[in-house]
Formats: C-alpha cells, structure tokens, sequence
C-alpha cells in the first residue's frame, strides 16, 4: 500500500496548494511549477502525472474528463481529482487531506473524482 502523492495542475489555484502543505506538512503535493507544467497539454500532464506516480488536482472540469478517458485506453492513469472552482478552499484542503490518509495510491489507478463528492 503506497501512500497518495499529488501534482497540482497549472490551473489549480496556489492557495489550495499551500494551504494543503501547511495544514498537512508530511503530504507530498507537487507544484505544477516544479513539474514544468505550464503551457503542457492535458495528456502530457497527465503522463508526466502518471510517470511520478501521483494524482493530478485539476480544476479542468472542461476538457480533463475527457483527455483522461482518452489516456487510460491505452496507458494507465495514477488518478485526477477535479476540484470545484466554487469550492471554498478550506474545504477543498480538506478533502485532499481526507483522501490522502484514508486512501492509497492503488485506489486511484484508473479513477477520475469531483470534490466536492
């Protein structure tokens, strides 16, 4: 059982990052920054996200349902969390910690998920 690692897409609003981060220090969530995801199209990030081993957080309810269905046809997927942009941030922070301690990584292999649920 390998425990869940994030990479925030270029999207993901910095708050939610830093907030998780500071609320939950031992969580491994990646900037999209660090990953060298700006300007990536959706099936990079995804097999950047994939090739790390870690859920993508995304914002990207537009067109990441179906670059991700397009994906695990022929590659396998690490997981994406498509979090609302109405969601308040401190609720969106928790869900993510919420997923990282009552989950594994292997539980995501293959799965798409809005937050809120």
């Amino acid at each position: 059982m390998t425990v869940v690692r994030f990479q925030a897409d270029a999207d993901l609003k910095q708050a939610i990052l830093t907030g998780t981060i500071r609320k939950q220090p031992n969580i491994d969530f990646q900037s999209a920054n660090t990953a060298g995801l700006e300007g990536k199209k959706d099936q990079d990030v995804l097999e950047i996200a994939a090739s790390e081993g870690r859920v993508l957080v995304t914002h990207d309810r537009k067109t990441m349902p179906a670059e991700f269905g397009q994906f695990i046809v022929s590659q396998t997927s690490t997981g994406v969390l498509i979090v609302s942009q109405n969601l308040p941030t401190s609720d969106a922070i928790d869900a993510l910690i919420l997923i990282w301690e009552a989950s594994t990584a292997e539980e995501w292999f293959n799965q798409i998920m809005s937050i809120p649920f």
